[in-house]
């Protein structure tokens, strides 16, 4: 099996998904997320894979209900801090956290209820080798088990840099006056392919894959899954100014949550939400 790219697993290796979903996008992406899991998972005491799920802030939200979850990721950092995020959770355990590749996971086969695969499909670059990924969370699964699979959208790479493009940001104002960063994305949006290896945008993303809901659903199935629904959850609540501060606010939080439900499953515009969501069971 081929590897990630090395500089995406030396970024996980040095913490980079810390508190990333509780600010900003992030948030906007796990209150979305959580949702859109609790209206499709069988009730507790289900047993649940979280394959790439990092440190675990799904893992551990989803054991405080009672699940059986068991976190797999490939970095050993974010398996380390996984065990961290128990004071969080007095009370609450994981069934196990180890450090495994998403194409091998150690444990037999038709023994989860449901997969989480929100993180290897984008970080994994061959297509071939996201097939083997999408294969092993199969095998894992009961008949008629839920897979929910993450992806990451090409669009959200240019329409991020249009919104700031000649403004007040100082990071990114400029980018689109690059050559060099305009055909990064403009591979992105051709192909899927975001090659990044000097991370030149986007520091946090290496070279990836970004699909389309088309592309998702097309390789979902071809690794054996029934696509049941395409969910866009951030919609486009994460273009709103001053981000951080409205969603500090129950009442303007509410207000963009809600517009992330109403564009949520348009397909004109689910790739304008940077994160998608698949949800697709097993035959």
């Amino acid at each position: 099996m081929k590897t990630i790219d090395n500089a995406v697993l030396a970024g996980y290796n040095a913490g980079i998904e810390k508190d990333r979903l509780r600010s900003g996008i992030g948030l906007i992406e796990f209150e979305r997320t959580k949702e859109i899991l609790l209206e499709k998972l069988p009730d507790p005491p289900a047993v649940i894979y979280d394959i790439g799920g990092a440190y675990g802030e799904y893992a551990w939200w989803l054991a405080s209900l009672g699940y059986e979850v068991h976190l797999f990721d490939l970095s050993e950092t974010n398996i380390r801090m996984s065990a961290e995020m128990a004071a969080e959770y007095p009370g609450v355990e994981l069934a196990d956290a180890m450090v495994c590749d998403a194409r091998a996971i150690p444990r037999p086969g038709e023994s989860a209820d449901a997969v989480l695969l929100m993180g290897p499909l984008y970080s994994i670059t061959e297509y071939d080798e996201r097939i083997l990924a999408i294969r092993e969370s199969r095998r894992l699964l009961k008949r008629n088990g839920i897979l929910f699979s993450a992806a990451l959208t090409p669009y959200s790479v240019l329409v991020s840099r249009l919104a700031v493009y000649h403004g007040e940001s100082i990071k990114k104002r400029r980018e689109l006056d690059d050559p060099a960063i305009l055909s990064i994305i403009e591979r992105a949006l051709t192909d899927g392919c975001y090659i990044n290896p000097e991370k030149r945008i986007a520091t946090g993303l290496g070279s990836s894959h970004l699909h389309t809901a088309k592309a998702l659903r097309e390789e979902l199935a071809r690794g054996g899954f029934d696509t049941v629904s395409v969910h866009g959850v951030m919609g486009g609540a994460w273009l709103a100014p001053h981000l951080d501060e409205l969603l500090a606010h129950e009442d303007t939080k509410a207000v963009l949550m809600k517009t992330v439900r109403m564009l949520d499953t348009h397909e004109e515009i689910i790739g304008l939400s940077g994160h998608m969501l698949a949800v697709s069971r097993r035959g």
